[in-house]
């Protein structure tokens, strides 16, 4: 295709990064080079030949520089369609030169708005001009080549272009000015206007990995990555060794993740995630301990696993995780030694997530249905003392308490119906996503049983232990199952029509119940 050649060039970046290397090559191309305010001093600095943008429009720049590139000059020069012989005249006759090549990027609001600055100082930061010579440039880019990012500079530098990349520079370029309206109507909306969910969900993302194929070998994915800050998590984990990670390597390590950051500041903890449920979790005085612990739970589902945990890792644990097929590993950190087990594993891909992130960080949860989102604020609750309602004749001992705080942090991340075994610290039965509540306490109770006649212990490690409910028990049935199984203690929110039945079912078998009075579905 032939290529139309740059013969001016509208020059004016916030980043000034290589823009001296591209000023010089263009005009050693016989470019002529417009330029505004501290773009034009750092190319005549380098000793470049450069036209202010005053000396193009006839007008200076004036309040504080807010007014300079807003000009039928600039834009009449951009916008021209050069083979239109209306337009060609009108710019004739108003003097108007025409602009190949325009090299923008944008004034740093993002990075402004992460430093903490004021709300005035904020303000300065949209930029006004930028974008309006992005899209009139992007929009004639049948002429006109627009470049918004200095990873393109070399597409340029020869003098000229053809259209199949002044289209690519155009597609990428209303992107930036698209992303960058997007992080303003954020700020405004939530934290200048500190608005929950605004008329308008200004969201912006752009895409980091392509990944080899979503839930399923039939469906394309990708991982993208917010534009501006973010808690850090498992998308921005650096990934140490193994092989690429997948769709389902992601969504189930972000699922171990979030449950292992409960326990961020609390003893060694270990959680073993299977299809983003957790089919394993402990905590102990050792790493290694918590390890054993949480496997023992459910050895069968924890093969071919996710693996995360709220220290550094040691050589000794990871030893013991390579024991058996373990697809992820996800860890603040690791020593040489856990380094070194690893490396022997090729295709096992270990994440270091560095900080673990707040579970009760604010934030957007954004699920995709037939024809729209369902937007829904995090589940970033937290059981707190005062939340505790004794409801039975029998209080919980302190053991049981605790084994009840700690099934109750297990059940938020489990699928719902969810029921959750737990004592001394590990959980011993997990039941996931049944469509009643009977069934996942059945289930939990049979893995533990099953658990243990392959651990050779003489009684699974449901007796004795706390059980917690994602949501009320409807019916007293559900808690019958966990009586069978051996619970003393039972935790759950309460709210249901029956839950009298349900605490005279308690009192009647001996068990003490707490409601907390907040859910924990998990659909």
């Amino acid at each position: 295709m032939t290529a139309i050649p740059i013969r001016r060039a509208l020059l004016s970046v916030s980043d000034k990064t290589g823009i001296v290397d591209l000023g010089r090559t263009l005009a050693d191309a016989g470019v002529e080079l417009v330029s505004t305010g501290g773009t034009a001093k750092a190319l005549r600095d380098a000793g470049l030949s450069v036209r202010d943008i005053s000396e193009l429009t006839g007008f200076p720049e004036m309040m504080d520089g807010r007014v300079k590139t807003l000009h039928p000059k600039v834009h009449g020069g951009l916008l021209a369609v050069r083979d239109d012989a209306g337009h060609m005249a009108s710019a004739e006759s108003h003097a108007i030169g025409m602009i190949d090549l325009v090299v923008v990027n944008l004034y740093p609001f993002v990075r402004t708005v992460a430093k903490g600055a004021g709300r005035d100082e904020v303000i300065e930061n949209i930029d006004i001009g930028g974008p309006s010579m992005v899209r009139s440039a992007a929009k004639n880019h049948a002429f006109v080549a627009i470049v918004t990012d200095p990873a393109d500079y070399a597409l340029v530098a020869g003098g000229s272009t053809t259209l199949d990349q002044r289209r690519m520079l155009a597609a990428k370029a209303f992107a930036a000015t698209a992303a960058y309206d997007s992080a303003i109507a954020q700020w405004f909306a939530f934290a200048d206007q500190a608005e929950r969910f605004p008329a308008t969900l200004p969201l912006a993302f752009t895409r980091g990995d392509e990944l080899r194929y979503g839930e399923n070998p039939h469906q394309a994915a990708a991982l993208y990555l917010p534009n501006g800050p973010a808690a850090r998590g498992i998308a921005q984990a650096e990934q140490v060794q193994g092989k690429a990670l997948s769709y389902n390597n992601l969504n189930d390590a972000d699922a171990a993740l979030e449950l292992v950051s409960e326990f961020r500041d609390g003893p060694p903890t270990v959680v073993i995630v299977k299809h983003a449920n957790p089919c394993g979790v402990a905590s102990a005085d050792t790493l290694i301990d918590a390890y054993r612990a949480a496997l023992a739970c459910d050895s069968v589902s924890a093969f071919g696993g996710i693996i995360a945990v709220n220290r550094p890792l040691d050589g000794p644990t990871a030893e013991a995780m390579t024991e058996i097929f373990t697809e992820v590993v996800a860890a603040p950190d690791a020593d040489d030694a856990a380094r070194a087990v690893f490396a022997k594993k090729k295709n096992l891909r270990l994440l270091l997530t560095g900080d673990l992130p707040d579970p009760a960080r604010p934030g957007l949860a954004i699920k995709s249905i037939a024809g729209g989102l369902l937007v829904q604020s995090r589940d970033g609750g937290r059981l707190t003392d005062d939340m505790l309602k004794v409801v039975t004749r029998r209080r919980p001992t302190p053991r049981e308490l605790a084994d009840c705080r700690f099934a109750w942090t297990i059940a938020k991340h489990v699928k719902s119906n969810a029921i959750v075994y737990a004592k001394g610290g590990s959980t011993a039965g997990i039941g996931a996503g049944q469509m009643n509540r009977l069934e996942s306490a059945r289930i939990a109770a049979w893995k533990a049983k099953d658990a243990a006649d392959k651990a050779g212990w003489a009684e699974p490690r449901t007796i004795g232990s706390a059980v917690a409910s994602d949501a009320f028990f409807p019916f007293a049935d559900g808690l019958l199952a966990a009586v069978e199984a051996g619970a003393t203690a039972v935790i759950q929110p309460g709210g249901s029509i029956r839950d009298e039945e349900v605490i005279a079912a308690a009192d009647q078998a001996g068990l003490a119940m707490v409601f907390t009075g907040m859910r924990h579905f998990r659909h």
